[in-house]
């Protein structure tokens, strides 16, 4: 699926090959913010909490190229072990942390989009590690005390490239209402879901995941409510998506009968099968624009795990300088999964390196499989 955003009957702004022109009826991001759990910690620590002694369980662990994630793991119990959590604590742990790395990643993006919660119209909220009804938009919204009329959006269980689902869906909201602001905001505590044992099988997914939240700030044209858009927010320009049907299975929640609890399931071998597909969307994403990858000057790529950056990294003929900012966040904090790129765009912005007329491809990937990428122009 190819989606260019504009709205209805707007013509003025239609990708041209070799023009891409950014209107002012395309939605620019105007603001990002992040946050995670309080505690952090190593992989070393992390086998010392659960006592995992298994030669090949820990290899996962430390060679995973992440120095520390943010988790909020069980609390020992009068021996000093942690023991595993039941199902609902786990969702209570979820609601919790949600509500708390939410609120902080949705207020240091509208301070950076120069907004206030009074200003928000639309919410949309992205999680893959609970199941809440009302969902966490309703409970922010009442939580911090948002507009009751500000309309909202949650997306539950697409996983790590649900952000940039977000983002489209919102990008076509944005369009439709210039001059008011809309964040999509992926909230994901890992740590909520987790299985713990000693297999191989949760141990690549142990291994990998941390809490973290990241939102990120559209608007359409300008509004007299607030100031102008800040110059230099990119425009968001296009869509691309690629289903991989045959590894529909390679990412998925199972229910676990013996823990009583759902188990992520990642098989070893899906790194592998999004590399083989990036030039695929990527080549889909450019098509019609006038562009080749080398005009590419910013890659935004999901910190998935070492292999998946590796494989992109191959199959896009991308430079290790291309994909810092992905490596940085896998390696400070893990997979935060649907937020992750967001973590990266946040570090390119704090670098000041972006330029007037400079392209950057935001790419995700998760369960679908599914590889989901974003035309955008400073």
């Amino acid at each position: 699926m190819t989606t260019d955003i504009a709205p209805s009957g707007t013509r003025d702004d239609v990708l041209m090959p070799g023009a891409l022109a950014t209107a002012v009826t395309r939605p620019r991001i105007v603001g990002v913010g992040t946050a995670v759990t309080a505690a952090s910690y190593s992989q070393q620590e992390v086998l010392d909490a659960f006592g995992i002694t298994d030669p090949k369980v820990r290899s996962v662990f430390l060679n995973s190229a992440i120095e520390r994630r943010n988790l909020a793991l069980p609390l020992e119990d009068a021996h000093g072990l942690r023991t595993p959590e039941s199902q609902g604590d786990l969702l209570d742990k979820h609601k919790a942390l949600a509500l708390e790395m939410g609120g902080e990643a949705l207020r240091a993006c509208l301070k950076e989009a120069g907004a206030e919660l009074s200003d928000l119209r639309h919410l949309c909220c992205v999680t893959s590690t609970g199941l809440l009804v009302p969902g966490i938009s309703a409970l922010l919204i009442r939580e911090l005390g948002i507009d009751r009329h500000c309309s909202r959006t949650d997306i539950v269980g697409m996983g790590c490239n649900a952000g940039l689902n977000a983002l489209g869906v919102v990008a076509g909201w944005s369009a439709a209402h210039p001059g008011e602001l809309a964040v999509v905001l992926c909230v994901e505590a890992c740590s909520a879901a987790y299985t713990v044992d000693s297999t191989m099988r949760t141990a690549v997914v142990n291994s990998l995941f941390g809490d973290g939240a990241a939102a990120v700030a559209l608007m359409t044209g300008e509004s007299p409510a607030l100031s102008p858009a800040k110059d230099g927010a990119p425009a968001v320009l296009k869509f691309a998506s690629c289903v991989i049907p045959e590894a529909v299975d390679a990412m998925r929640y199972d229910w676990d009968r013996d823990q009583s609890r759902f188990s992520f399931f990642l098989d070893p071998q899906i790194p592998y099968v999004v590399g083989a597909h990036a030039e695929l969307v990527v080549d889909r994403l450019l098509a019609g624009t006038g562009l080749r990858r080398s005009d590419i000057r910013h890659w935004l790529v999901h910190s998935g795990g070492k292999k998946v950056i590796d494989a992109v990294v191959v199959n896009l003929g991308l430079t290790r300088h291309d994909v810092r900012h992905t490596v940085g966040v896998l390696r400070d904090h893990g997979n935060v999964s649907s937020g992750s790129f967001l973590f990266s765009y946040e570090r390119l912005l704090e670098e000041g390196v972006t330029r007037p007329g400079e392209y950057g491809v935001l790419m995700t990937m998760g369960p679908g499989s599914t590889i989901e990428t974003a035309l955008i122009r400073w």
